[in-house]
């Protein structure tokens, strides 16, 4: 199945910026981003379709989180503007083998990166 690996977090004070990236291994179709913070369960972010077209945004991230890929280089991204400490968390990218798209709710039978870390102070 196809690996996934993540990269781009940090830390960062509030109000800040980061980019973050997904390598894919190979082709996929819908992908997404979950964030899951201490304590707390795993929650979708945003998913986004094998042509760039955007199927959902969490509430919580309208407006200042973009998702895009380039499909060339099998990577996908989340640029995340206007950070807030409630944003700290670790950073998932996901797809999946079938042509449903991951999220908005984590399935067990997702294709999961390792995480990147994510701390706003």
């Amino acid at each position: 199945h196809v690996q996934l690996v993540e990269s781009g977090g940090g830390s960062v004070e509030a109000g800040g910026s980061l980019r973050l990236s997904c390598a894919a291994s190979g082709y996929t179709r819908c992908m997404g981003w979950f964030r899951q913070a201490p304590g707390k369960e795993r929650e979708g972010v945003a998913d986004i379709g094998s042509g760039g077209d955007v199927r959902f945004y969490a509430d919580s991230v309208k407006g200042r989180f973009t998702v895009s890929r380039d499909n060339a280089k099998n990577t996908l991204f989340l640029q995340l503007n206007s950070l807030k400490p409630e944003d700290t968390g670790m950073y998932y990218c996901a797809a999946r083998a079938d042509q449903w798209c991951p999220g908005p709710r984590p399935q067990n039978d997702n294709y999961w990166g390792q995480g990147t870390q994510v701390t706003v102070s």
